[in-house]
């Protein structure tokens, strides 16, 4: 894993900033937490790569307010998964 930043999807609209990041500082220091609108999904930057490693093993699958989390390392904004950066 290169960064510490993680992406977090399959989140609940309900749920909050502060519920988030105390599930992740479970695993290490939150430095941030981003939900993104009411588009069940956000990022968590850690305080480096060990504890955002081992949050997001931890933490991917996991059950919280009924739906499982999709937790995996966040990709730059121009990346895409076919064909390159966008132009």
């Amino acid at each position: 894993m290169q960064g510490r930043t993680l992406y977090v999807g399959n989140l609940s609209s309900s749920l909050s900033k502060q519920t988030l990041s105390e599930l992740f500082s479970g695993y290490g220091s939150v430095l941030e937490v981003k939900i993104v609108g009411d588009n069940a999904f956000g990022f968590i930057e850690m305080s480096n790569t060990d504890e955002a490693e081992h949050a997001k093993k931890s933490l991917n699958g996991h059950e919280l307010e009924g739906l499982k989390l999709k937790v995996d390392e966040a990709r730059p904004k121009n990346y895409r998964k076919f064909g390159g950066p966008r132009r």
